[in-house]
Parts: C-alpha cells; structure tokens; sequence
C-alpha cells in the first residue's frame, strides 16, 4: 500500500504506472460480521453503540467484473447509513447482501460473512474491469453511492426506478470504508481539484440527495423565491439543502439544534433561523400523541420570519419526530419532500391539512447519475462547498460513527483511509484559495 500512496501523490504517475502496481490480496477495512448481527437484540436503539459492532478487518480483495472499477480509497466519509448499518437497525444489512446475492453472477460475491460499508469515496482508480471505456487507472474520483443494474425498462427514464437500484455500501458490500473498494464504472465522477482527499469524499450521498429532494424535477423543483423550511440545516443533509436554496434564489427557513449550528448557518449567509432546542418545541406529548398547538407555534415562528408568509417547501428527514408539523406549515398547495426519517419511519400527520389545503408529499431517495453529476459539477466549480467538520483515522471509525448516532457532529465527518495525514491532494490551489474560507465553514477543533 506504501508505493501506491506514493504513486497517488507523485505529481508525475501516470496511467501505465498505477496499470504496473501490484493489487494486494487482502485489504483494510470498516466491517460488520454476519455472526454478530444479533448482539443488540432487546436493546433500544438508542442505548446501541456503533463502535461495539464495527471492526478494522483484512479481507480479500475483489476481481472487478464487466463494468467495475477497484479504487484506492484515499479518504470516506459517515453517513446516517453508516449508522443504520452499525446498529443493525431497522434490519441487519446482511438480508441486503443476502438478497442481492440470489440475482446471480457476480452479485452472487456480495454475500460474505463481513460486510465492508461506506457509501462515500475519494481515491484513484486501479484496475477497471472488461467494458469499461471512461476511465482509466490513475484518474482521481469520488463516487456516488447508486448501484444499479439496468436491465429493467423502468430504469431508464429515471434510474432511481429500477427494481435493482441498491446503495452501495449500505445493500452492497465493498463499500468505501476501506483501503479499496469496489464500484460500477457508473457510480465514477471527477474529484473536485481544489478539495483534499478528506474534503472531496463528504459531499457524495448528502450532496446528490439534496438536490434531487430540492432542485431536481424528480423532487421539489424548486424555483427563485420559494421559501423552503429546512430541518437540521446544521447537518450532513441539511448543510447541502441550505447552500441549493441560497444558491438558487430561495429564501431558507434553517432549523438547527444549538447555537453553534446557528452561527454556521449565518455565516452559509441564512437570515432566519430557528433553534428548536432554545425555543422547546416538543411535536408529541408522548410516545403516541402529537400536539398540534405546538405545529401551530411553529407555523407562527415561521409567519414572523417570513412577513406573514407559509413555507412553499418542506425539506423533509427526521421523519416521525417531525413529520405532523411538517404538513402543518406549509402552505397551501407547498410541498413537503421527505427521505431517511432518522428518527423513525412511521410517520403520522393529520391529514385534513394535506387534503383540504391540495398539499403534496414526495419521496425521495438518493439520486441518479444525472442528478449526482450536476450535483458534483456544482462542487467541482467551487459552487457547492464540502461541509466537513472532522476527520478520524479508519482504525478509529467507531467513534466517528458514534458522533453521527449521538448528533454530536456538524456538517459531515470523514474518515482518512490511506491518505496519511489531511490536507493532501488539491492540484489546483489557485481555485481553493479563492473559496478557503467557505471549505472551512464547518471545521471544528
């Protein structure tokens, strides 16, 4: 692994000299072990610690198959997946690998004792498999989290529709959490050559659901003007949905937890912001009842801000906690967008505000390959900055895991895997000096 990290930092490699270096028949890596799946069995999720259940494991290196890469992995990042996939919660993922397993061929490989997760990426490609014309060895990528296998029609207007669609690293294995990964040549974009190693992998999932939830005609499409409430605008996901409504002319409603998230989000230019934490909202009067005077608060707050306005978008993702208070507020005929529901999955709203008022709900989920190209186009043009706010070493991505479970984080924390030490891998300096300061938004000490 040595003479590969030097080759990715030679300013002078070239294809023919990653084509020469050996691949390794084992790798490092984040993993879960199919034999442990039931460790939390009886125990509240949020009692769970991901650090108990993940592993830095040696497993054998995968063959890329028709239209696969195998990437160096310079640096990933943590996902609320990531999560879910520590806690074995709502599922154990080995039933995702299971699953996929039974379609045949080489997804018949999936199936392991250990599942490798990550669904985020920055590295350099180096091996490509039979098919693969694009890309080449030695190329710096990221690479979003869409497998899918296109052989249904119903794919091929919008790929989020195919019956295949899977998130790799979440219900595929050889996921970026790891010295190596394996993904379709497909899920392969340009990285951004202003950012880090570290920098250019926490975009990825977070980015490219952000815009198809907000800015995508598959989602909220929005437009100049609107005004969009945004939950946990302080977060993985709400960071890239406040950055889409500023950069797109809409008028962003940030919902934070702390003053701290707050300050971040002024300084991303938000002028209204509510901290549900100083504020108290309490959306259910326990375990089974909401309480609607409280929606109704929150629709006043918003009105204040606002002028007397309603929201026209709701950016939807805690999910249950939320969801009542969501359909609540917007405006007649707005639209809440919903996806992940981190806070659980039932969600129960009155209906009469959706029915009488001609509201919509959306679901969305992650992104196609358009959608996650002109999402990374907008970062690599310095458009769409990276909201990273710590890095871990892989031998500590435990912790990592357990900042994002306990919400102790701020925007995206990655996770360096063979890159050494941060800050490395920017080959265009000049664009990075003009944005330093946006790229550092989020970093905390």
């Amino acid at each position: 692994m040595a003479d590969l990290v030097a080759a990715i930092e030679s300013p002078d490699a070239e294809t023919r000299d990653f084509a020469s270096l050996p691949v390794p028949e084992s790798y490092r890596a984040a993993v879960l072990f199919k034999d442990e799946q039931d460790m939390f069995d009886g125990l509240p999720v949020g009692d769970r610690e991901p650090a108990k259940a993940l592993h830095i494991h040696d497993v054998p290196t995968p063959e890329p198959g028709p239209g696969e890469a195998l990437i160096a992995v310079m640096a990933s990042s943590v996902n609320y997946n990531t999560v879910w996939s520590a806690l074995f919660s709502p599922v154990p993922t080995f039933a995702f690998l299971e699953r996929y397993a039974r379609t045949g061929g080489p997804a018949a490989r999936h199936d392991q004792p250990y599942h490798v997760i990550g669904s985020d990426l920055s590295g350099v490609v180096l091996r490509t498999g039979p098919g693969v014309r694009r890309w080449r060895p030695g190329d710096r990528v990221v690479a979003h989290c869409l497998s899918v296998e296109l052989e249904d029609a119903a794919g091929h207007d919008d790929t989020m529709l195919d019956p295949e669609q899977r998130i790799w690293g979440f219900e595929t294995n050889y996921g970026g959490l790891a010295h190596l990964a394996l993904v379709k040549a497909n899920q392969l974009m340009p990285k951004a050559a202003h950012l880090t190693w570290e920098e250019a992998a926490a975009p990825g999932l977070v980015n490219s659901t952000a815009y198809r939830q907000l800015v995508s005609r598959n989602g909220a499409g929005m437009k100049v003007g609107d005004t969009v409430l945004i939950w946990g605008a302080g977060g993985g996901l709400g960071s890239y949905a406040t950055q889409y409504a500023l950069a797109g002319g809409a008028i962003p409603i940030c919902v934070v937890s702390s003053e701290q998230k707050a300050a971040i989000c002024r300084a991303m230019g938000v002028e209204s912001i509510i901290d549900r934490s100083a504020e108290d909202y309490r959306f259910w009067r326990d375990e089974h009842t909401q309480d609607p005077r409280e929606w109704k608060r929150l629709g006043s707050r918003i009105r204040e801000l606002t002028g007397g306005e309603d929201v026209d978008i709701v950016f939807e993702h805690p999910g249950r906690e939320t969801f009542g208070a969501s359909v609540y507020v917007a405006r007649r005929g707005g639209t809440v967008v919903t996806c992940a529901s981190t806070s659980g999955y039932r969600h129960e709203f009155d209906n009469r505000y959706l029915w009488m008022h001609l509201k919509r709900i959306i679901g969305s989920h992650f992104a196609n390959y358009r959608e996650a190209w002109e999402a990374n186009r907008l970062v690599v043009k310095g458009r769409i900055h990276p909201t990273l706010s710590r890095t871990y070493p892989l031998t500590d991505v435990g912790e990592a895991v357990g900042d994002v479970h306990r919400n102790r984080h701020h925007g995206k924390v990655g996770v360096l895997c063979l890159a050494p030490q941060e800050g490395l891998g920017v080959t265009d300096p000049e664009l990075r000096e003009r944005h330093e300061p946006a790229i550092n938004r989020f970093r905390t000490t």
